[in-house]
């Protein structure tokens, strides 16, 4: 059973790299110009600040997930080897912990960058922000693409984040309050 729960989670953390990856890429790559009024306008992810933050976060979530991948693989020779004893609570702990950080950060950002990009979509007159998607419509679709993609990933950590938490507990007595199952 522990064979199967990791192949589910090293399933589910691959496909959550390609989604933060493929979301950091369309929304760091996106760009487009049009002629506004006298002068070219070109609108990137840099001109809002959240989308540059995503960018930022989707890229570490992935290097994370990536890590996460090679250290379970690493650490399953380990284990079959008998190396590691005492410490893989600890380990399990920590992993745990930035698995549910990693969930919880990289939802946060997509929906902060959801409600920035609904701004972007309706305006704010009293803030005399101008509506964008009306003047960059391949803007505003790549960039909604991507944020489905991103809340995407968010479900897929949120999952690996479970599974984590399961593989903590199962070490402890369900009899006993925070006991080791061995001792």
């Amino acid at each position: 059973m522990a064979l199967e729960i990791a192949k589910v989670e090293a399933i589910l953390r691959g496909f959550a790299i390609l989604l933060l990856v493929s979301t950091a890429c369309l929304v760091g790559l996106d760009s487009q110009t049009k002629f506004v009024i006298f002068y070219e306008k070109e609108v990137t992810f840099r001109d809002l600040r959240s989308l540059l933050v995503l960018v930022c976060v989707d890229a570490g979530a992935a290097a994370y997930n990536l890590l996460q991948l090679i250290s379970r693989w690493f650490l399953s020779a380990w284990i079959s080897k008998g190396n590691l004893k005492g410490s893989y609570r600890f380990l399990s702990w920590g992993c745990c912990l930035l698995d549910q950080l990693a969930a919880y950060i990289t939802f946060a950002v997509h929906s902060a960058a959801l409600e920035h990009s609904v701004l972007v979509i309706t305006g704010a007159e009293v803030f005399q922000w101008m509506k964008w998607c009306n003047r960059f419509t391949r803007f505003c679709f790549q960039i909604g693409g991507a944020l489905a993609c991103g809340y995407t990933a968010s479900v897929l950590m949120a999952m690996i984040s479970i599974i984590s938490a399961f593989n903590l507990f199962r070490l402890y007595s369900p009899k006993i309050f925070l006991r080791l199952k061995g001792t």
